[in-house]
């Protein structure tokens, strides 16, 4: 993976930006989750391009690769690209080659193959944050975090619990755990040596996470990183009946982590969780594994290595 390139740096935006909302991942069928979600956009000044379909799809995808690959890399200029939905479809897209442009991308879960491939390319300005969708039911605080970022605010820390005491500073790295699981060996999962990572999930059982950290530390790269934090897992317990030939997904959290020698925090507000705060991919962090707590320096893009 390459630097992130200066030529490539995202300018804040600046009411009258135009967003281009898309959906690149499963289809979306609620209609009034998605007008909610432009709403709020343009409640901060900024111009709205809805290009989603609602209730169009093929199969399980909101259309087939080409259209979805069309929509993502548009020729009409948007100052920020607005994922609606999640759910599977979006790393199919990679199989082609991503002429990135200059811009924000904000999204999650599915979407986090999109914005590991684009901070690979050496682009910044991806936000691992809410889906248009899902944007409106957000706290307060999840909204004011994520305009801030695109507005080039100030944003508070974010408060975890302490699991391995450290401070390490490094290039900031988020992704739905599964999703970036499947990307590792290819030429669109970031170096993250050094790097500040957080990983969330929904729906997948303990020995599920084991075998995929279990994964990461075969690869070597969770021993790389110079942090780790884990924001919210949900549903992630085990379905059977008895539990106590299990673990909890917080054991399995702790114990495939607790040898790596880094800071290491827990139960951050972010995921899969009504109040998913955002983290922008390539910005320097400090993880504080003393405090449990998570800060971002304001506007500082880190260099992240090859």
């Amino acid at each position: 993976m390459g630097l992130i390139k200066s030529e490539t740096t995202t300018k804040p935006l600046r009411e009258g930006d135009k967003v281009l909302a898309i959906t690149v991942s499963s289809p979306l069928n609620d209609e009034d989750c998605l007008l909610q979600g432009i709403k709020v956009f343009e409640d901060w000044g900024l111009t709205c391009q809805n290009e989603v379909i609602v209730g169009r799809h093929w199969g399980y995808l909101a259309e087939k690769d080409p259209f979805r690959y069309k929509q993502l890399h548009s020729k009409n200029h948007s100052d920020l690209i607005a994922f609606a939905k999640g759910g599977w479809g979006a790393a199919r897209l990679l199989e082609n080659p991503q002429p990135w442009q200059k811009g924000w991308l904000v999204g999650y879960s599915d979407l986090s193959s999109l914005l590991l491939a684009r901070l690979a390319a050496g682009y910044d300005g991806a936000i691992h944050g809410p889906l248009v969708s899902s944007i409106s039911k957000e706290p307060t605080w999840s909204k004011d975090r994520l305009r801030s970022l695109l507005f080039n605010k100030s944003v508070p820390d974010l408060i975890g619990s302490s699991w391995n005491n450290g401070i390490a500073t490094g290039p900031l790295v988020a992704a739905n755990l599964t999703v970036a699981s499947h990307l590792l060996g290819s030429e669109h999962m970031p170096n993250l040596k050094g790097a500040i990572l957080v990983l969330e999930d929904i729906g997948e059982e303990p020995y599920r996470i084991d075998r995929m950290l279990t994964h990461w530390r075969i690869k070597g790269v969770l021993q790389d990183l110079a942090g780790l934090a884990f924001g919210n897992f949900l549903n992630c317990e085990d379905q059977e009946k008895d539990k106590s030939q299990s673990f909890s997904v917080e054991e399995i959290l702790k114990e495939r982590s607790s040898d790596l020698n880094i800071p290491v925090i827990g139960d951050l507000p972010v995921g899969h969780c009504c109040g998913n705060a955002a983290l922008p991919l390539g910005w320097e962090a400090t993880l504080n594994g003393n405090e449990g707590v998570l800060s971002i320096k304001p506007f500082l893009r880190a260099m992240l290595q090859q």
